[in-house]
């Protein structure tokens, strides 16, 4: 054909015409594909040629630049790049049958989907299909029939494709491909299906094409197969499931501090409860955290631990007190977290990490140690005790078998006395039983006359509630201590005055307790607060929010107590 096309033909040649009249581009190069030997009409509008022109010209003259101007094969098959007499650029797709070319105008996006594009699909997992209403088949691409494990091409129907999906699912997806259909506007979903026997989760977008009459007659789109990446969220979120469950048992804020823009983001409530933040409060940078929240004596401290994790590149560990806003409490944290960079080198982008309210810990970790400090001065004093009555006992017993029994009866009084101390929360004591197991090893007290004249008990029966029995009978043993080491117990001839009273006020009245020593040993003002004297004020200052007046005289020293006395509750009687 492309001889006779190339010999000017006569105008009834039926081969001629059939060239000059067709409705698509037609091309015929020169035997070495350089010098165009013919183009019909079609061929000269579509390059925007005039009639006749083309024919003699190089073939180099239709290309665009950057597609090659120069040997055999430049007018390639396939989509390629050309360009008009205007030089305005031209899409077009070439078929060719020897040095015939058939030639086309393509739109944009067909021209965008070349070979390279058809690879970059295949290479993110994404496989074409089309499905025809009138044949009701669908055709599959090479990608996405292997997606839905079936052969290529228009090889199966909808019918047959649905059947690995529930009920419920089908009903759910027609709704979506119903409504965008309408719409006129793409779909997506993702859903479950069965594929060779194995749930696979499909990512599915389509168009709706609509036929003459305006009801879709295909459907196009993509297919993708996001098992696995479903799978991967669905760990994450089982571990920040995971995560946020033991944050929430240990009581932990997280939080994020993003550097540059000094912006807190708190990932949990705790956050909020930590610093006595309302929602709407918002959450608070670093500037604020230091200036404003942290106590002014933990700063320091705060920014030079800031500064080590920064150029250390560790973990950040810091403590301290902050303010919390909702009632103005000093609450003790701690916070660990680590620096998260862009890359080795870079300045750090952010910090991820936790913080623990440890108030109530750093409480108890103190009155443990407090505990243990009093522990091992009472056992201590328990000694000197021990010491004190058996030389009492020695001085006053006429035999080995008086001094037996005074000894013992003696040391299972002060056990008694022990005993009360240690008793359940909800049980009471005698403020005169606690005053006579303490006093009575030192000498024979009776509770109405007092044997051999050294103590003197007065006041009425008053029965203290253990929270305040506890701290008053540690209080009475320190002075019984005190007194049988230094004081009125120390010689044959000192004597121990107690007189209460309960008066009016509080709760529960008020009681009034006074503890005088007359003919010890000359006493002197301590040089120091020992350990005993520390805790004799922290006890019933502290715990019983006692008023208490000392008297270092020198005739005798002398104690007056007033302390409110709690109600008892009955409650936390394990009996009613």
């Amino acid at each position: 054909m492309s001889e006779r096309v190339g010999q000017g033909s006569a105008a009834d040649d039926p081969y001629r015409i059939g060239f000059e009249e067709a409705a698509i581009g037609l091309l015929v190069l020169s035997a070495d594909e350089t010098v165009i030997v013919a183009a019909n009409r079609t061929l000269h509008d579509l390059v925007g040629w005039a009639p006749g022109t083309l024919p003699g010209q190089s073939a180099a003259a239709l290309l665009g630049e950057g597609s090659g101007t120069e040997g055999p094969g430049s007018l390639r098959a396939g989509l390629q790049y050309w360009r008009r007499a205007d030089d305005s650029p031209l899409d077009v797709r070439v078929r060719r049958t020897g040095h015939t070319l058939v030639v086309e105008a393509v739109d944009v996006d067909v021209a965008a989907h070349s070979e390279a594009n058809r690879e970059a699909l295949a290479a993110a997992g994404l496989g074409e299909w089309r499905w025809e209403r009138a044949t009701g088949l669908l055709t599959l691409s090479r990608r996405a029939a292997r997606i839905l494990g079936r052969p290529p091409g228009r090889s199966v129907s909808w019918d047959a494709l649905k059947t690995g999906l529930s009920e419920t699912e089908l009903v759910r997806l027609s709704a979506i491909i119903a409504e965008a259909s309408a719409a006129g506007e793409p779909y997506q979903f993702d859903t479950p299906t069965t594929v060779a026997g194995r749930t696979v989760i499909l990512r599915v977008r389509g168009q709706a094409v609509p036929g003459p009459d305006g009801t879709p007659a295909s459907m196009v789109g993509i297919i993708q197969d996001i098992t696995t990446r479903v799978e991967a969220r669905d760990e994450i979120l089982s571990r920040d499931q995971r995560l946020r469950v033991a944050t929430t048992i240990a009581k932990l804020g997280i939080f994020e501090w993003h550097m540059l823009e000094d912006q807190a983001i708190w990932e949990n409530e705790h956050m909020y409860e930590i610093f006595g933040h309302a929602p709407e409060d918002g959450t608070i940078g670093k500037a604020e955290f230091l200036n404003d929240i942290l106590h002014p004596e933990d700063r320091p401290a705060v920014r030079k631990a800031i500064s080590r994790a920064l150029r250390e590149d560790g973990i950040l560990q810091i403590g301290g007190r902050i303010r919390r806003k909702s009632d103005g409490v000093w609450r003790t944290i701690d916070m660990a977290g680590r620096f998260e960079r862009d890359a080795p080198g870079r300045l750090p982008r952010r910090l991820i990490g936790v913080v623990a309210d440890v108030t109530d810990r750093r409480i108890a970790e103190e009155r443990q140690s407090l505990l243990i400090r009093e522990l091992h001065h009472r056992v201590k004093n328990t000694l000197a005790t021990v010491q004190a009555i058996v030389g009492s006992t020695a001085r006053t017993a006429s035999s080995i078998e008086s001094f037996y029994e005074a000894f013992v009866g003696r040391i299972k009084s002060l056990a008694h006395t022990h005993s009360v101390l240690t008793e359940d929360t909800w049980q009471t004591a005698s403020l005169a039983n606690l005053l006579l197991n303490e006093l009575k090893p030192y000498a024979e007290v009776a509770q109405e006359d007092g044997a051999e004249g050294r103590i003197s008990l007065e006041g009425p029966a008053i029965d203290l509630p253990s929270e305040v029995a506890v701290p008053i009978g540690m209080a009475i043993h320190e002075l019984t201590t005190n007194a049988a080491k230094y004081g009125a117990l120390s010689n044959r001839t000192g004597r121990v005055a107690v007189e209460w009273s309960l008066e009016p006020g509080g709760p529960a009245g008020i009681l009034r307790f006074s503890w005088r020593e007359t003919g010890g040993p000359r006493v002197a003002p301590p040089s120091r607060q020992g350990f005993g004297s520390r805790l004799l004020q922290r006890v019933l200052i502290t715990q019983v929010q006692a008023e208490v007046v000392t008297d270092y005289a020198p005739g005798g020293f002398s104690l007056t107590m007033r302390a409110p006395i709690p109600p008892r509750n009955d409650s936390l009687n394990p009996l009613v």
